[in-house]
């Protein structure tokens, strides 16, 4: 049975009334299991996993405040503020990302 949607504030781009996914600040795999969460929509969400590894979250992006102020996530919220929050923008990996073999 699929979870309900749940609804609510972006903690990162700040937009009401969008569907919102649980974004381990220091990722799960990397030890963050009970550490701090924040509640982001689907399109920041995907952004910062396409922009970063897990690696680069844990060490230096494990806030809100330093993915604020990271110039490619900046960027994006400028852009993503302007979107109604009932668009799902589509979301490609950075030509820059460092790509971690599975």
């Amino acid at each position: 049975m699929a979870k309900p949607k749940q609804m609510g504030k972006c903690e990162l781009c700040c937009r009401d009334d969008v569907e919102v996914t649980i974004h381990h600040l220091t990722p799960k795999e990397l030890g963050g299991t009970f550490m701090p969460t924040a509640k982001l929509c689907i399109p920041c969400h995907k952004q910062i996993h396409a922009l970063f590894t897990n690696e680069e979250l844990a060490a230096s992006l494990n806030t809100i405040e330093l993915l604020r102020m990271h110039p490619d996530i900046h960027k994006f919220l400028k852009w993503i503020k302007k979107q109604p929050s009932t668009r799902l923008p589509k979301i490609l990996k950075s030509n820059g990302r460092k790509h971690k073999k599975r």
